[in-house]
């Protein structure tokens, strides 16, 4: 594992990105705005973060621009994953998300759920690969920062053993990294992610390949990079309620002295600041969307399952503070 020290180097058309961290955190839809990601990247100052994962047509026609604004003025390397089945709309929102301070765009073609796949986005393309071919040339034409994909191991278990022919193509229309999960769109997350097949991915191609799937801790990073020779993992939902995590691992990874999990009494300092930031910025909604954040966090400790219980029900944000601010009190 001492690649993992030295770094990797993407090309753009014209513009060339350099990772000082082969532990990148994924797009999660509905966790991995801005507040969460100044978390992870308080353990994890190097990592390649993302945006949630953006369609194309919502910055076509002015929505979730927030998504992508002001991504120049936060610290570290951040992502933007867009996903769409249209070319066009694919080209124009990977310039506006590069003009917006994108370190890299990301192409999501590996989304199994059913809204985004039954219109042929997501891992709709892996059905379509002419088309998915287009898209990542067209974007790759387009900007100037590199272009990477995320695909899964196939739509089901049938053809499976086409990915990779596909991950080849995307290779050949320009993709510089190619990031794998473990399942097929048919498994949806359920099973257990497949590393060896993600290996057989590897084995075809040149560029870069980040295993995805299953990575829970350090154990898990360890055995995932042994089976799939993989040149760097992506943190998924691991992460949730553990911001931590891929900092904890990219320094293990590293040959650095891994930091400790946080205990009781840091998680809850750790979901009352979360909470406090985003009431801050979205008022009393804040607390509606730090509900499953605070559930996440809140685990290991005597007194954790009624203190969820407890924050599920709070009706004002004001009532939330003071049960996370009592809970600290009896954690010292």
């Amino acid at each position: 594992m001492n690649h993992f020290c030295k770094e990797l180097v993407l090309n753009g058309n014209s513009q060339s990105r350099t990772l000082r961290s082969r532990v990148f955190q994924s797009p999660l839809a509905g966790v991995s705005d801005q507040i969460f990601r100044k978390l992870v990247r308080r353990w994890a100052p190097e990592s390649l973060l993302f945006t949630e994962m953006v369609h194309a047509k919502s910055l076509e026609i002015g929505n979730n621009q927030y998504k992508v604004e002001d991504l120049s003025k936060e610290k570290g390397p951040i992502g933007v994953q867009l996903f769409d089945h249209r070319p066009e709309a694919m080209v124009d929102a990977a310039i506006k998300a590069e003009a917006a301070g994108a370190f890299l765009i990301d192409i999501n073609m590996g989304c199994p759920v059913k809204k985004i796949t039954c219109k042929g986005g997501g891992s709709g393309l892996l059905k379509n690969p002419e088309l998915a071919e287009r898209i990542v040339t067209q974007v790759a034409n387009a900007i100037k920062i590199p272009v990477t994909v995320k695909i899964r191991l196939g739509w089901d278990k049938n053809i499976t053993l086409g990915s990779e022919k596909f991950a080849q193509r995307m290779q050949n229309a320009g993709a510089q990294l190619l990031t794998i999960h473990g399942r097929t769109r048919s498994q949806g997350f359920s099973g257990k992610a497949n590393w060896n097949a993600i290996y057989e991915v590897k084995k075809a191609l040149t560029i870069p390949v980040v295993a995805n799937g299953d990575i829970q801790n350090i154990d898990d990073a360890v055995r995932c990079l042994s089976q799939t020779k993989s040149d760097g993992l992506m943190i998924g939902r691991g992460s949730m309620g553990a911001p931590w995590l891929v900092g904890q691992i990219d320094c293990a990874l590293k040959g650095q002295q891994p930091f400790q999990t946080p205990g009781p009494r840091q998680r809850v300092s750790l979901a009352l600041e979360h909470l406090q930031e985003l009431i801050s910025i979205k008022g009393d909604h804040g607390l509606f969307i730090a509900r499953k954040h605070m559930n996440w966090t809140c685990i290991g400790f005597p007194g954790a399952t009624q203190l969820r219980h407890s924050l599920v029900r709070a009706e004002t944000p004001v009532e939330a503070i003071n049960l996370l601010k009592t809970q600290l009190v009896s954690l010292k």
